[in-house]
């Protein structure tokens, strides 16, 4: 299992940076675009479709997305703030009810409300992620690194510090594993990154500003805010994917990649986030 996580990892960094290097933005949004596509599978088939439907539902999230590529939807004078108001109003609102009426709930949705709202989300995080890349290397960077971030030190200070600061588990129904000190953990994590990240630009003069620097225009306390913001979502994004795997069943969203689980199981916490980020240096 560790030999074929490390495989499937150095295989999607050989295809993922090289792309995400490259002086042009096309082929980081066309790589995104393959990977949102095979969510788009993966999520119609958690939610009940069969073979072709979920066939349908992948090649239905790549046209959208192709169609607002060629349609100019990546230029950086497009308006698309109104998107992020609805991805912030859906995930906000969307994600708290969700998970709080918990695991048994979600089924009684109506399937083709399930489908569709996870297929828009889709598409809409592929443009999110697509137009951050077009703001700037620095920028997308910082933005992934946040998520990254987040989860990484999650997982470390619940290990260390799970339930003995404070009781109870963070959402027992839903993932078991994850505690409240790892929610903070995750949080100080992304403050210190923050602060580390900003000097750095400073210090560089980097020609894009990252994340971090451009929320730093606003103030420390809405710096602070929207990062701890961003951090509770990228928790709801991650929470929410388990709930809908919980609610069938399996482990992992598809086998697509192997040791990894599926594309879904490696991008849900980057779901509302990356949507938010470009919500927030939008005004």
């Amino acid at each position: 299992m560790l030999l074929q996580r490390v495989l499937t990892a150095i295989a999607l960094l050989a295809v993922l940076l090289p792309a995400l290097f490259y002086p042009s933005p096309e082929p980081f949004a066309a790589v995104i675009l393959i990977l949102i596509a095979a969510a788009g599978w993966e999520w119609a088939r958690l939610n009940g479709a069969g073979s072709r439907g979920a066939l349908f539902a992948g090649v239905a999230c790549f046209a959208v997305c192709t169609a607002a590529w060629v349609t100019g939807w990546l230029s950086p004078a497009f308006p698309t703030q109104w998107l992020w108001v609805f991805c912030a109003l859906t995930w906000v609102a969307g994600g708290s009810w969700t998970l709080h009426r918990g695991v048994p709930q979600w089924v009684h949705l109506p399937a083709s409300v399930r489908l569709f709202t996870g297929l828009l989300l889709l598409c809409l995080t592929w443009l999110a992620a697509a137009k951050a890349r077009v703001t700037g290397v620095n920028f997308l960077l910082s933005a992934l690194a946040l998520v990254w971030a987040a989860d990484i030190f999650a997982y470390f200070a619940g290990r260390a510090f799970g339930g003995k600061v404070m009781p109870g588990r963070l959402a027992p129904s839903i993932s078991p594993g994850k505690s409240w000190e790892g929610v903070w953990g995750g949080m100080a994590a992304v403050l210190l990154l923050a602060l580390g990240w900003c000097w750095l630009d400073a210090a560089f003069a980097v020609d894009t500003p990252s994340l971090f620097s451009r929320l730093r225009t606003l103030g420390w306390v809405p710096m602070v805010l929207a990062l701890v913001f961003l951090t509770a979502m990228s928790v709801v994004g991650d929470l929410f994917e388990s709930l809908v795997k919980r609610s069938v069943g399996v482990k992992d969203s598809s086998g697509l990649l192997p040791g990894h689980g599926g594309v879904l199981d490696r991008v849900d916490a980057l779901l509302p986030t990356l949507p938010l980020a470009m919500l927030l240096i939008s005004f």
